[in-house]
Formats: C-alpha cells, sequence, structure tokens
C-alpha cells in the first residue's frame, strides 16, 4: 500500500485550486467589508450628477481596500496547508491604506471634475470633440490608476515615483495597459448591463486577473527600480 507523506499533503491540484477559491473568497469578503463605510453612502446617493462629489467621498475607502486586496492575492499560497490570506490582507492594508490614499484621492477628484463636466457639457458652450477628449483623458487616467494602484500595493516608493512609474509603464507595455483596459471595460458592462453589485461581488477575480495581466510590470519594476 502506498503512503502519502505530509510534505506531499496540500500540494496537489485539487489542492491548489481549493486554496485558490479560499483565497478568492477572504479577500473579497475582507475587501467588502474594509470598503463598506463607502459602499454603504453610495446606496444611500440618487443617480444625480450634483451628488458626483459625494460618490467620490463615499470611494475613499475602495482605494486602500483594493491596494489590501491585491497585496494579499500576490502574497497568496498555493498549498491548502499554508493559507492565510486574512493575515496578508491586514498587513497590506497597514503598509498601503496611505500611500494608496495619496493617488487614489486625487485620481477621485480629478476624475470627478471630468465626469461632472460631461455631465454638464451642454452648459459649457464647448465644441463636441472637446467632450471626445475629455473622455479619452478620463479612460487613461483609469488606467494609470491602475498601474498606480498595482505598483503602490506591491512596493515602497514615494507617491510622485508611483506617480511616474505608472506613466511610463502605461506606454511602455502596451498589452498589461489593454489588459487593464479590457477588465475595466467588462466591469463598466456588468455595472451598466447587469447591476453594479456584480462588479463588487467579483472584486478579487477581477483584482487577480489584473495582476496576471501586470506581470511583466511586476517583473520590471523589481528588476530595474528596486535594490
Amino acid at each position: 500500500m502506498s503512503t502519502v507523506r505530509t510534505s506531499d499533503f496540500g500540494s496537489g491540484a485539487l489542492s491548489r485550486a481549493s486554496a485558490l477559491i479560499h483565497t478568492l473568497l477572504t479577500v473579497e469578503a475582507l475587501l467588502l467589508l474594509a470598503a463598506s463605510p463607502g459602499l454603504a453612502g453610495l446606496l444611500l446617493l440618487r443617480p444625480d450628477p450634483a451628488n458626483l462629489p459625494f460618490a467620490a467621498l463615499c470611494l475613499l475607502p475602495l482605494g486602500p481596500a483594493l491596494s489590501a486586496a491585491l497585496y494579499a492575492l500576490h502574497h497568496r499560497s498555493r498549498d491548502l496547508t499554508e493559507l492565510r490570506p486574512s493575515r496578508a490582507f491586514l498587513r497590506g492594508w497597514r503598509l498601503n491604506a496611505v500611500p494608496a490614499l495619496k493617488l487614489w484621492a486625487p485620481l477621485l477628484a480629478w476624475l470627478t471634475v471630468i465626469a461632472f463636466t460631461l455631465t454638464h457639457f451642454a452648459a459649457t458652450g464647448l465644441p463636441g470633440w472637446w467632450a471626445l477628449l475629455l473622455a479619452a483623458i478620463g479612460a487613461g487616467s483609469l488606467l494609470w490608476g491602475a498601474h498606480a494602484l498595482v505598483l503602490t500595493s506591491l512596493f515602497a516608493f514615494r507617491a510622485r515615483d508611483t506617480a511616474r512609474l505608472a506613466g511610463y509603464f502605461l506606454f511602455r507595455h502596451g498589452r498589461a495597459t489593454l489588459a487593464a483596459a479590457s477588465l475595466l471595460v467588462l466591469a463598466a458592462a456588468m455595472t451598466a448591463l447587469l447591476t453594479e453589485a456584480l462588479s463588487a461581488l467579483l472584486a478579487a477575480p477581477l483584482l487577480l486577473s489584473l495582476l496576471h495581466g501586470s506581470r511583466t510590470v511586476i517583473t520590471e519594476t523589481q528588476e530595474d527600480f528596486t535594490a
């Protein structure tokens, strides 16, 4: 009769799949919990352009929560016997809450200005192509934010250095930027066609996909921009 060594337990394909599911569920629950004060506030707001500044304030806790989730997913264990996703999430939140807010808050403010302008565009008297330009700037800002979120979650750079690197990688690694764009389009489609709650409930798998698409960015940062 063959025997199973203790060191082999938790190393098989089924165990790795179970570990991934457990990690995703735990990180998802902790992400929603960390962002819950703002998400609860969003439920109380009417879909009125005048409420855009209040919506931005409600979204402030989401930045540190997303950063902590990325940290936990990046440092996840593939071994069912070595799972500590909640510990990794809390460590990521402690390390990255302030750095993430330094980038997340200005990004939200900038996107709020763009969204407010677009929703009141008729009153500006500007030609129609300005609306397209603003929409393109907003999309580019979101993609920059995706790179910045990954960098600030995994590396201890100053905010201005993270901002510069995010802008550099925006064009340096087109595939990573395209992958981030695909995820943003997917999240927007789920929100518009189904419900905004679906994007929130699938945040952990979407963030794991963002990490996967950002592998070249992470590798180059480790090799060229860290000691």
